[in-house]
């Protein structure tokens, strides 16, 4: 049974765990946030993929053998190099914009995500390869991450916030949205209260739990017992604040796992 690492700037890569328990609930799992640093989203591309390489090496000193880098941010800036220097699978997550292209019925896609993800060099790499006909309309989602790291995911200081990035999307006629933040799918129905339930929304976490499971196959370490693993929750800032966050805002059964949480030792 193996030990799955899923690493996040804070409450985000939730919404990839969260899905990961449900499609392959018998592996154990350590989330680490960063919290005492989120959102990384505003912060140097050098400082992220530092840090981002620094915490990876730490769930792979853990024991870790497979890490999903559950922050788009961090997977834009540091994937590459995390990748060459550890030797355990790596997966990462990106913007669903190719099955939004291929989605949308009249050529406009919205993609909310934070800023250094859409200047991002892998970002706009993968957005060259998509058809020209796709017009997107890009984003930065500016102060959401915060106020869903502070619980505040429903507040209304958050809809009128929310509202307010998704108002040019909205004016361009966008009928699929990218939610380019693994933050963002805890705000589904906020966005659905503005945005009503014509528009699509993309979230690619089953497609990131598929590839987990691809890896885990192809290294022989996919269990097929019954039971369910263990949950470790650490926090750079405050384990037991994460987990109460994790039971409150996933839907899978976390009832069925045993969890613990701990605080992130000093990574240098």
């Amino acid at each position: 049974m193996a030990l799955i690492g899923v690493f996040d700037s804070g409450v985000g890569g939730l919404s990839i765990l969260d899905e990961a328990l449900r499609q392959l609930p018998q592996h154990d799992y350590i989330y680490l946030a960063d919290s005492v640093n989120a959102p990384y989203g505003e912060k140097s591309s050098d400082w992220i993929a530092a840090r981002s390489l620094a915490l990876c090496k730490h769930l792979e000193s853990q024991g870790c053998e497979a890490i999903v880098v559950a922050c788009n941010t961090a997977t834009a800036e540091a994937i590459k190099q995390i990748r060459a220097e550890l030797r355990i699978p790596i997966i990462g997550v990106e913007p669903g914009i190719k099955p939004a292209a291929m989605q949308s019925q009249n050529g406009i896609v919205g993609v909310l995500a934070t800023e250094a993800t859409l200047k991002s060099d892998k970002f706009n790499a993968l957005l060259a390869t998509l058809p020209s006909h796709c017009e997107f309309i890009k984003q930065a989602g500016a102060g959401l991450v915060p106020l869903i790291e502070a619980g505040q995911g429903d507040s209304t200081q958050t809809l009128e916030l929310l509202a307010k990035h998704l108002q040019p999307i909205q004016d361009a006629g966008a009928d699929t949205l990218v939610l380019g933040c693994t933050h963002y799918p805890f705000l589904r129905k906020a966005i659905r209260r503005l945005l009503g339930d014509s528009i699509t929304l993309i979230d690619t976490s089953e497609a990131v739990v598929r590839q987990l499971k691809r890896q885990l196959e192809s290294q022989g370490k996919l269990s097929a017992q019954a039971s369910h693993g263990a949950v470790i929750f650490i926090s750079s800032k405050n384990a037991q604040t994460l987990m109460a966050m994790a039971q409150d805002l996933m839907t899978s059964d976390l009832a069925a796992h045993q969890l613990s949480s701990a605080a992130l030792e000093a990574i240098s």
